[in-house]
């Protein structure tokens, strides 16, 4: 199986957020951009393994700043690593006012997505083939994550 470089499987979104994504006070609803993270993040991971996946970890979802009514929202997606059937996808979404051009990052998140067969079953997917040094950053980095994903579950199991 050909690896595959992030750039071969980055997805980028551009939305503009409406009422209906909003609360009363003209917020965008953190549910609505969860959700596009999750969605922006099985696009990528589908490029990068050249199938169905599957959510099975959110490891974190930050938001650093809000997002209006009206706002652009351009969520980037890239998958960090790859294992076996398992790959850590990284999104970083940013507002930007239409009117002004101001632009500022609102909401980081890394999730593990799983590729899958027909039947539901984890199945191999390609290696992520570091092209620059932000490449080898993101793996390097999407190791110690997962090195404390595996810690965390280990322990809970055995707390179970």
């Amino acid at each position: 199986m050909k690896g595959k470089t992030p750039a071969e499987s980055a997805s980028t979104v551009t939305l503009v957020m409406q009422l209906i994504h909003a609360n009363s006070a003209g917020f965008i609803h953190g549910g609505e951009i969860m959700k596009l993270v999750d969605t922006t993040a099985g696009v990528a991971s589908m490029r990068h393994s050249n199938g169905r996946v599957v959510t099975v970890e959110v490891d974190s979802l930050t938001f650093l700043a809000p997002v209006h009514i009206g706002d652009l929202v351009t969520l980037d997606a890239v998958v960090t690593q790859a294992w076996r059937s398992s790959m850590e996808v990284e999104v970083r979404v940013k507002r930007e006012d239409p009117r002004t051009g101001d632009q500022e990052q609102t909401t980081t998140a890394y999730l593990t997505m799983v590729a899958v067969d027909e039947d539901g079953r984890p199945v191999r997917v390609p290696e992520v083939l570091a092209e620059t040094q932000d490449d080898i950053r993101r793996q390097r980095e999407a190791n110690l994550r997962r090195e404390e994903r595996i810690r965390i579950r280990a322990r809970l199991e055995s707390e179970a």
